[in-house]
């Protein structure tokens, strides 16, 4: 699969990359700088030696991509998404955007919208978004020779998108279960407040979150 990340060149979007680079998925890496896009690519065949990495400008990337991943901060979507749109229509896209705040009185900051989800939604409205990998840690990602020991909860309003998530997620391991509608992406984002507490106060990297009750 030919997948698009936005924000390829931070923790997270790497981490994704190069987790599905080396299940098999061919990856296209976005920045707001095509350089530094390219630079991050050729580092990541490096680290994989997987050849089917490449680096362009966002919104390029988006149209280059099958499915399109939406990683990056919370305060770059309104910069970066509008001029994606047209290149995201009809396509999957994945929001793992969490909307934190550190330094003030709330690490958990939703928008208006209610989550960073719906804002991708509302930018790319003739996109199929799911929020998902939120609650995988980029240092999780990052030590590939490791399993993943957390589960995947994913958000939408398309069947078709969410099986799309489903399969990425067993490609790396990963267990996803669904939550519902995309109307259910804050709590969702927010749990990854939580998670970043818990690793603060345990000294962890790598805290995450599983579901009981359900069949493996």
């Amino acid at each position: 699969m030919n997948i698009a990340i936005l924000g390829g060149t931070g923790k997270e979007g790497s981490g994704l990359a190069m987790r599905w680079a080396l299940a098999g998925h061919s990856i296209i890496i976005g920045s707001r700088d095509a350089t530094r896009a390219h630079d991050k690519a050729v580092e990541m065949r490096e680290r994989t030696k997987k050849l089917a990495i490449v680096g362009h400008e966002n919104a390029e990337a988006a149209a280059l991509g099958e499915v399109v991943v939406v990683a990056l901060p919370a305060p770059g979507l309104f910069a970066t998404l509008p001029p994606a749109r047209e290149a995201c229509r009809g396509k999957v896209v994945i929001s793992t955007v969490v909307p934190l705040t550190f330094g003030g009185p709330r690490l958990f900051t939703p928008p208006p919208a209610g989550s960073s989800a719906e804002e991708v939604q509302a930018l790319l409205p003739e996109a199929k978004v799911v929020a998902a990998f939120h609650h995988i840690a980029a240092h999780e990602l990052a030590e590939a020779e490791h399993a993943i020991e957390c589960d995947l909860l994913m958000c939408g309003a398309d069947p078709g998108a969410k099986a799309v998530v489903s399969e990425l997620a067993r490609s790396m391991d990963v267990r996803a279960i669904d939550v519902g509608p995309l109307s259910n992406a804050g709590p969702v984002e927010g749990i990854t407040a939580l998670l970043a507490t818990i690793n603060r106060r345990y000294k962890l990297k790598n805290s995450g979150i599983k579901i009981t009750g359900l069949p493996s």
